[in-house]
């Protein structure tokens, strides 16, 4: 692969300019955001359950932090992807995250203020690749902004990406019976740590450099788990943004592979072949046929949807109390088909920022049941602190 370059000239054109975005046709309706956190496996009931909403902080139903990217139409990478490189495939590589503190609720009109940032290019297992960064600066209806994401993508030559698949990792793990049982005792640990904080603080004066947050195990994947997760981004649903002109060829893709996903103009004459989860690059995700294509031996999760376990693993931790104020998610590999997710994370500091918050830092860690690194990163946490 020594001979192979890219060409990333045509990228330098959009750097630091607004592009155009595709904006939701209704408000978020309560539905979204339960849809979102059943689908991203965070059972925290201030989410979808009416009566603990309104026993909540906020008296009723709020979204997730993680929530925004939904209403994105390019889960959060496509600021990352502008230009044409030809003879390329992408993979989401990952984000950095900003929060600001308005949350997001039932008819809430998010507008996403999207512009190219920067790009480098390095040698990596598929050759030379582009690291290319875009941001997504997402406010509500009345101009009150909710956070910034700024997201990462690779890309890299395709016939590199396919020809570093190992066959050894076609099939899913075979797990025993006894095996599921224990799995499904760790999920719901996290779950019942959930319920044990309730609507209570978690006090920083509680918290010490050193504390070991409380793992979170989900899974195992599936391509159903993963069609769940689709469906759960809204542009994902047949007409429910004015969608923009999406050029995927100029993206690398050749005609087969690009297909037509969310064409707007297809999708009044044939929405099947617009639907990324059949047609498209997208298709990757479910159908292992095309994920070897760009390098993955079977089905696997959203790179977008492993920024979202971030931010819920930390934000539930914090309670409705705490709120992640700023994070990393670094992606070192996938979420496989037939795996199962590990999360965990330490304190490794303490402060009060110049706004007077009471912060802690944490550095997490996700991992497959093979402790191959799935994502790393820090995270600053605002938690209150006691009174007096």
């Amino acid at each position: 692969m020594s001979s192979v370059t890219l060409d990333t000239s045509d990228v330098d054109q959009y750097l630091g300019k607004v592009m155009d975005f595709s904006p939701l046709r209704e408000p978020i309706a309560a539905n979204d955001i339960r849809r979102w956190v059943h689908a991203m496996h965070f059972p925290n009931l201030v989410h979808f359950d009416p009566d603990f909403a309104a026993a909540s902080r906020w008296g009723k139903l709020v979204a997730p932090q993680s929530f925004a990217i939904a209403t994105d139409d390019g889960h959060g990478a496509a600021p990352a992807c502008v230009g044409c490189i030809p003879n390329s495939h992408l993979l989401f590589a990952g984000d950095e995250w900003w929060f600001y503190g308005p949350r997001i609720e039932p008819g809430d009109m998010v507008k996403n203020e999207r512009i190219p940032f920067d790009y480098t290019v390095k040698e990596t297992g598929f050759g030379p690749t582009a690291f290319q960064r875009g941001d997504n600066n997402y406010y509500n209806q009345h101009g009150d902004p909710i956070a910034k994401q700024r997201s990462t993508s690779l890309r890299y030559n395709a016939q590199a990406g396919g020809a570093s698949v190992n066959e050894a990792d076609f099939n899913d793990p075979d797990w025993s019976d006894e095996e599921i049982v224990d799995i499904e005792n760790r999920v719901f640990s996290w779950v019942q740590m959930l319920h044990d904080l309730g609507h209570k603080e978690r006090w920083w004066d509680d918290v010490s450099v050193g504390d070991q947050l409380p793992e979170r195990v989900f899974g195992p994947h599936s391509i159903a788990s993963f069609a769940t997760e689709w469906r759960a981004y809204i542009v994902n649903t047949w007409g429910s943004m004015n969608l923009r002109k999406n050029d995927l060829e100029a993206l690398g893709f050749t005609r087969e592979m690009a297909g037509y996903e969310n064409d707007p103009d297809m999708m009044k004459v044939n929405p099947f072949l617009t639907d990324g989860a059949y047609y498209g690059p997208s298709r990757g995700h479910l159908f292992p046929k095309y994920a070897r294509r760009i390098g993955m031996p079977r089905g696997y999760g959203y790179g977008a949807s492993m920024g979202s376990w971030v931010t819920d693993f930390l934000s539930g931790w914090a309670g409705e109390h705490g709120m992640v104020v700023h994070s990393t998610a670094n992606y070192r590999g996938p979420a496989l088909t037939g795996d199962i997710t590990i999360q965990t994370a330490e304190v490794v500091d303490k402060m009060v920022d110049e706004e007077g918050r009471h912060l802690v830092q944490v550095k997490h860690l996700m991992t497959n049941q093979r402790g191959v690194k799935m994502c790393l990163g820090t995270a600053e946490i605002a938690l209150p602190k006691k009174p007096g």
